[in-house]
């Protein structure tokens, strides 16, 4: 059985930096809405649990990522500054003249925080759902890193392909073995299409999964992070492996010690993907957090 919606999103296409985006709008009275942003490989049409756990007069945006969900793919290939111009022009459209409150997960909780570091006139408040950076670099890794990219643009990436959905759901189940069934069936449908063999594909451009040439610089992250003014909640779950991959880097002490205004929680039981294990915790806390 599929996940039902209480609160079905009302779908809109927007063009945006030469792109047609997927946008989903959950309408309440609240004029100024919430943006959730979704992490890699992801959708925005996954939100739909904690949408649907909060109260029905929170007005809400999410958007398919470039290359992911039903958004357009670009012909350039991948950059993570993209993201952030996607947003301050997603912002533009939505929210022109006012500070926008911003939850991300993942990948999209980075590109808030980096976002919000740099305009910080532009977040009112900010949520992050283990979008904290990733592991320091060394120059030394250079490189091996350039090659891995070079062999991948003469081999291809690709993605893999599935017999059907009940396949694709049970992958995801392995996975993300703490997920209800009917929400994986749920983020099943919204992750992949039928192709015309009547196997399933994911929705996302292959090309996301090439690996990024330019080494990732820690510091410099650090020192947009230091500039945010916005309030912010950084939401662990203490069955992720996000605490074994980044070490001290997350540990709440190193957190408080870049933001200026920061509250640190940890979900029992919640692994890296809690958005989808436990809606309604993830919901309250972001109400109490914005109320």
């Amino acid at each position: 059985m599929t996940y039902v919606p209480r609160r079905a999103p009302i779908l809109e296409t927007v063009r945006l930096r030469d792109l047609d985006f997927q946008l989903y709008r959950w309408p309440g009275s609240d004029p100024d809405p919430i943006v959730l942003l979704h992490g890699w490989g992801d959708s925005g049409a996954t939100w739909q649990f904690v949408v649907d756990a909060l109260p029905q007069q929170r007005s809400l945006i999410a958007f398919d990522a470039r290359g992911f969900g039903c958004t357009q793919w670009p012909q350039d290939g991948y950059w993570f500054p993209d993201y952030l111009a996607d947003l301050e022009a997603l912002l533009g459209h939505i929210a022109p003249d006012r500070p926008a409150r911003l939850v991300g997960h993942s990948m999209g909780g980075n590109v808030a925080l980096l976002y919000a570091g740099v305009r910080p006139d532009r977040i009112a408040q900010l949520v992050s759902l283990e979008g904290f950076g990733l592991p320091r670099s060394l120059p030394t890794d250079a490189p091996a890193r350039y090659r891995e990219w070079l062999d991948e643009l003469a081999g291809g990436t690709r993605f893999a392909v599935y017999e059907d959905f009940t396949q694709f759901e049970v992958v995801l189940a392995r996975r993300n073995p703490r997920t209800a069934p009917d929400h994986l069936a749920f983020i099943a449908r919204s992750w992949g299409k039928q192709s015309a063999d009547g196997r399933i594909e994911l929705r996302a451009d292959p090309r996301h999964k090439r690996t990024n040439p330019v080494l990732y610089q820690r510091e410099q992250a650090e020192a947009c992070w230091g500039q945010i003014a916005a309030p912010l909640l950084y939401v662990a779950g203490d069955r992720s492996d996000m605490a074994r991959r980044m070490g001290s880097e997350v540990q709440p002490e190193h957190v408080q010690s870049i933001f200026r205004d920061v509250r640190t929680v940890t979900i029992p039981g919640a692994g890296h993907m809690m958005h989808h294990e436990q809606p309604a915790a993830v919901a309250e806390l972001i109400e109490t957090f914005f109320r």
